[in-house]
């Protein structure tokens, strides 16, 4: 039995396969997956046997996004806003020092887009949809939406993306570069597993160490950057801790 209610969490070798899981609610973002994923992810990151973590959904959808029900229902908006820092489960994602894989499928909606994005690759099946549709309702996607896309597509397509909030299909993911791979519906959980352990065999300092590299010097002038490259590359080389 899982101790969650809204994820499971599996073990493959060095794989961790996590799945959001209220199917009913086309996974929903809700405050208990919230909890419950800050527990599994904290897990990944504290279990030296993991190496890899996959990201997928349960039922006909990744995931379509905050669970809309449960707006306005923290007893104050400084309690949501002291809770949500304080467990950053998008922020523990992106920190994470090991590979990290998205698998989208059906529906992925606002938190869902941000969840993938958080995640260092991303395979969507063929009958993927994704959207951020926050400007309708009043709201930004501010589960780092607006830092990520732009990242990742560039700031015109992220724009554009982010103030229409339209829906747009797998292959428009993949020429704008959210998706890496278009895989069949059918093969997507075994393409991921495949993707990250191939992913994986790899020395997991490298992994790590290429990780920090891309994600903390990537904004830095041209020289910081190169420098902390090679800082890196020396404390790799020395088989020292990447500090």
């Amino acid at each position: 039995m899982s101790p969650f209610d809204t994820i499971v969490y599996e073990k493959d070798g060095p794989l961790a396969l996590v799945r959001l899981a209220r199917p009913a609610a086309v996974n929903a973002f809700s405050v208990r997956m919230r909890d419950e994923l800050w527990e599994v992810l904290t897990a990944v990151r504290d279990d030296p046997d993991v190496r890899g973590l996959a990201l997928e959904g349960e039922g006909r959808g990744f995931c379509a996004g905050a669970d809309l029900s449960e707006f306005g229902t923290a007893p104050s908006q400084a309690i949501a806003r002291r809770v949500r820092f304080e467990r950053d489960v998008f922020g523990l994602l992106l920190s994470l020092p090991v590979p990290t894989l998205a698998a989208v499928h059906g529906p992925c909606l606002g938190s869902g887009v941000e969840l993938a994005a958080a995640c260092d690759v991303r395979l969507a099946a063929d009958d993927a949809t994704f959207g951020l549709p926050e400007t309708g309702w009043g709201l930004i996607a501010a589960a780092g939406g607006t830092q990520l896309l732009p990242r990742i597509v560039g700031q015109g397509r992220a724009l554009e993306t982010l103030l229409t909030g339209r829906r747009f299909s797998a292959d428009e993911a993949l020429a704008m570069g959210l998706a890496h791979r278009i895989v069949p519906r059918a093969a997507l959980a075994a393409e991921a597993r495949a993707w990250l352990s191939r992913i994986v065999a790899a020395p997991a300092p490298a992994l790590a160490a290429a990780k920090r590299a891309v994600n903390e010097l990537a904004d830095l002038p041209l020289a910081e950057g190169l420098a902390g490259e090679a800082r890196l590359a020396r404390l790799l080389g020395a088989g020292g801790p990447l500090r």
